[in-house]
């Protein structure tokens, strides 16, 4: 049925008005943190004579914690793929025994509380030395990590097609040369959906970060917002600042692969 014109132009109207109600807290932040210090309540609603000194102030203060959380987030990227590229590779194409109670454990590791798995790891890294340490941030967020892109990356890999796969072994290509030459490049959209997201899951994290750190040796910057507020709270344009540099590398990610991870997603739903 052909929808009528008056109807397609409510919708549009409808559609705007939603996204600029959910887009009104990005563009405050923004302007607050182009706002002089200890002026945000009383900003207006464009920044007509825009101050940068939140910026100056939040790259001094917080630099360092934003390059901590880069580095633990690529981390854990590195090793959350490394882990899972080979195990959903088994789970779908090698298919041993037990893959269904191997898949029920992975996404019963999906249910568990964070405050429950960060206690437990408190306590074995205090026994094996990794408190305050970039590797056990890395290991902590790739907890989270390693079961998303297992699921993500299984759905790719039994999509695709077996005569490929049968091809390249008979051509004298091994296991390992197939996963990495045949699976791994029909699976990028997929591959480039769980490092995304993995990355994400380690650069917003707060509660692995803020339990793990007993000192302020490695502190990813969600720690160092959180901090930021008790001891600047009248510099909420310093504050604002941060807020807006931390959410650039997500928010360049997610525009730059959307494409990507819609593809990835979507993988394996056919199959």
């Amino acid at each position: 049925m052909k929808r009528s014109p008056a109807r397609g132009r409510l919708s549009t109207v409808v559609g705007v008005v939603l996204l600029a109600l959910m887009l009104f807290p990005v563009y405050w932040m923004v302007n607050a943190s182009l706002q002089p210090a200890g002026n945000v309540l009383r900003a207006g609603w464009f920044p007509l004579h825009p101050d940068f000194g939140g910026y100056a102030t939040a790259v001094r203060d917080q630099g360092r914690n934003l390059a901590t959380s880069l580095i633990v987030a690529l981390g854990s990227v590195v090793l959350s793929l490394g882990l899972a590229v080979p195990a959903a590779y088994a789970l779908a194409r090698l298919r041993p025994r037990g893959t269904a109670a191997v898949l029920f454990g992975v996404l019963v590791t999906q249910m568990v509380p964070g405050i429950a798995v960060a206690n437990a790891l408190y306590g074995a890294y205090t026994d094996l030395g990794l408190l305050n340490s970039y590797g056990g941030l890395i290991l902590a967020d790739s907890t989270t990590g390693v079961p998303f892109a297992i699921l993500v990356l299984r759905a790719s890999m039994r999509s695709v097609p077996g005569e490929i796969i049968d091809a390249a072994r008979v051509d004298g290509a091994g296991r390992l040369r197939v996963l990495w030459s045949v699976v791994l490049p029909l699976s990028r959209n997929a591959l480039i959906t769980a490092g995304l997201f993995t990355f994400l899951f380690a650069w917003s994290d707060f509660l692995f970060a803020l339990t793990l750190n007993t000192t302020g040796s490695v502190r990813p910057v969600t720690v160092g917002v959180y901090e930021y507020l008790g001891a600047h709270t009248n510099q909420w344009n310093a504050v604002m600042a941060t807020a807006v540099l931390a959410s650039v590398p997500a928010a360049a990610l997610l525009v730059a692969a959307q494409r990507h991870v819609a593809a990835g997603i979507t993988g394996g739903a056919l199959k």
